[in-house]
């Protein structure tokens, strides 16, 4: 992983440097805009202002729809612009290509700090090839499988998994023995990844290659007749969606459940005794996809002249322990400092944090866009039941398909 940490940090477009300092800007107000969503942005004010105290600048955090911050950021007035924005790390690859958001500068004291995966969910290749930084990872979340320990015990293997899931849906009707929502890539992952099934791979320098679509790839293949078997003994059906995975489970009739952090305190709340583990490995690891948080300084910074300021606040105070272990204590998520997280007390968070063990980063590179609709198809398609498509043909014409888009 040192060695991981060290290639990245010395590709970074800006040379490492220690943390910036910012003075205090006499004469005017300094002002910093950052846009995030209802669910942080009590938390980033609370975090961010204690910076700005620090370093005379007033910070204004403007509350966004998620979904649209990375949308409004393509037409906004530069006026009412941002100059931070907080999202979702596949997001860097289309705003790093349009220019909307720019490379961080951060310290090796600071990078050392933060996990290389992490840091590569942020990170985007230059026309060089060379990984380039574009923000600061603050949040990891992953799913985990969560058992219900009064109805079933931690899973020894993958095979314990499927007999002790397939026992329970037995025992009465209306059962479910694991819950994952159809047609779900993102929730199905750790099925997918089990069975040696990816994304994109990497070229030699690391980077996501969208010309090595491993949506089929053979190995893939020659696993898919376990999906047909948990399609014909009813272990998934594709008419299991979020919500009534969610009913069976906390209702003490599913076993397993298939979800993340986001349902900790409906967990916490839920009376059952629980436990989280990462899915067991298959023929592969059963890892999840990771999605990781962040700050992006946008290139609106420069023009509203706080361009030091929101690197400062980014690339230097968001990805500190203290930061992040005040930002974690706020959302229910782990934070990717190693020190904040190794802080982490919540046993719920920590047993989900422990569960993305080896995880893969979502791809942030802009062809993921034509990755979601034809995996998600392939995914309902096989647990149909008796019209069920074949597994080996499905995510065959996924694959196909994905790369026909991409072109």
């Amino acid at each position: 992983m040192k060695k991981q940490l060290a290639k990245l940090v010395a590709g970074l477009t800006v040379a490492a440097l220690a943390s910036l300092s910012v003075p205090a800007v006499s004469g005017a107000a300094t002002t910093l805009r950052i846009w995030t969503d209802a669910d942080r942005k009590a938390s980033v004010e609370k975090v961010a202002r204690v910076w700005g105290k620090k370093k005379g600048v007033t910070v204004t955090v403007v509350q966004k729809d998620f979904g649209k911050i990375r949308d409004d950021l393509k037409t906004v007035d530069t006026a009412t612009a941002p100059d931070v924005i907080v999202g979702a790390h596949d997001w860097v690859g289309e705003l790093a290509a349009n220019g909307s958001i720019i490379p961080l500068t951060v310290s090796k004291s600071v990078a050392a700090k933060i996990p290389s995966y992490s840091l590569d969910a942020f990170s985007y290749a230059n026309a060089k090839g060379n990984k380039v930084l574009y923000g600061a990872p603050v949040a990891l979340e992953n799913v985990g499988l969560v058992v219900n320990t009064r109805v079933a015990k931690v899973p020894t293997s993958f095979d314990d998994m499927v007999k002790q899931a397939l026992a329970f849906q037995k025992k009465a009707a209306g059962n479910f023995g694991l819950v994952i929502p159809g047609g779900d890539a993102y929730h199905n992952y750790p099925l997918f990844s089990g069975l040696c099934g990816y994304v994109f791979g990497k070229d030699a320098k690391g980077n996501l290659n969208p010309n090595d679509v491993g949506v089929g790839n053979s190995k893939l293949l020659a696993n898919a007749g376990a999906i047909d078997s948990w399609n014909k003994t009813g272990l998934l059906s594709s008419k299991v969606d979020y919500g009534i995975a969610k009913n069976a489970f906390l209702a003490g009739k599913a076993a397993f459940w298939v979800t993340g952090p986001w349902e900790k305190d409906t967990l916490d709340k839920s009376g059952l005794k629980v436990k989280i583990v990462q899915m067991p490995k298959n023929k592969c690891d059963s890892v999840p996809f990771l999605g990781v948080q962040g700050f992006m300084v946008t290139k609106f910074a420069k023009t509203h002249k706080v361009e030091s300021q929101a690197r400062d606040l980014v690339g230097s105070y968001m990805m500190s322990a203290g930061a992040q272990t005040q930002l974690s204590s706020e959302n229910g998520r782990a934070p990717a400092n190693i020190d904040a997280a190794a802080k982490i007390t919540d046993p719920l968070l920590k047993q989900f944090a422990a569960a993305g063990k080896g995880g893969v980063p979502m791809p942030n590179i802009p062809e993921m866009s034509s990755v979601w609709g034809d995996l998600g198809t392939a995914w309902t398609n096989v647990f149909k039941g008796s019209d069920a498509t074949s597994a080996k043909t499905a995510f065959r014409t996924a694959g196909k398909n994905i790369v026909a888009k991409i072109g």
